[in-house]
């Protein structure tokens, strides 16, 4: 009794902020159900977005013209990091039988550090994140039925391992954006600067990820990526941007309000 007149008593004294109470409960909600995700999915036909749409006739015709152009969808959990998760295990499933591509990445890749620590960033905490993503990514280059796809998936839903990628994903992400700061400065609203931006929305887990992340990243890693937007406008296309613009997409994604998952052409 003591406790939910105390819970009463907050819900209706003035000191308490209201939006504070709302948002904790969502983010409560929000738990509740990322918990309850797998980091990554397994792999699913359409079937199942014609069901969560059912009745939505605008939705549905969408749903039509997703499974016309592709043959399946991965999932990916709802946790603000689904943009880099998906990109990560969507890049790194074709380097397991891309040989050639992936001596370019696993280069690149290895150089990442180098870059980083040059920008300023701290050289403890960037090793300490490379360290793990070259492990990973080093796995994914034995192949041969050495590393197979399964494999992928059981270590994407390891959280260390899947974070610690997150992470130094949001770090390349970052570093490309102060390094071409003056580019990036006019896709970035309000009166901050790009590093306040990388500081505030980009290195921090859990932040979602916008137009900026995508061509920022996709540039950095020479990765070209397909979003295909899935929402209320009027096309009854799934409209698709390339990023960056121009190049051959080899990352699809679909993407629907605040939230990613991989497609499979």
């Amino acid at each position: 009794m003591g406790e939910e007149r105390s819970t009463l008593h907050d819900r209706f004294d003035t000191g308490v902020n209201q939006d504070e109470l709302i948002l904790q409960q969502q983010r409560q909600i929000e738990k509740e159900i990322s918990e309850k995700t797998p980091l990554v999915g397994d792999m699913e036909n359409f079937s199942s977005l014609e069901k969560e749409y059912a009745g939505d006739a605008v939705y549905c015709q969408k749903v039509q013209d997703l499974s016309a152009k592709y043959k399946s969808m991965r999932r990916t959990r709802p946790d603000g990091n689904c943009f880099f998760r998906a990109f990560s295990y969507a890049y790194l499933e074709q380097l397991l039988n891309n040989p050639e591509e992936y001596e370019r990445f696993y280069a690149l890749a290895s150089k990442s550090k180098d870059n980083l620590v040059a920008l300023g960033f701290p050289q403890f905490t960037v090793e300490d994140f490379h360290d793990t993503f070259m492990e990973v990514v080093s796995r994914v280059g034995k192949g041969g039925g050495t590393f197979t796809q399964t494999d992928l998936h059981k270590l994407f839903n390891e959280q260390g391992y899947s974070d610690y990628i997150v992470v130094y994903l949001r770090l390349i992400t970052s570093g490309r954006l102060q390094q071409e700061a003056e580019f990036y400065q006019h896709f970035i609203e309000g009166n901050r600067s790009v590093t306040d931006f990388c500081h505030q929305e980009v290195e921090p887990m859990y932040k979602e990820s916008d137009h900026i992340h995508i061509i920022a990243l996709s540039t950095a890693l020479n990765v070209g990526v397909r979003v295909r937007y899935m929402d209320r406008g009027e096309s009854s296309e799934v409209i698709a941007h390339d990023f960056p613009e121009g190049t051959r997409p080899s990352v699809h994604l679909l993407y629907r309000p605040g939230h990613y998952d991989i497609l499979y052409p």
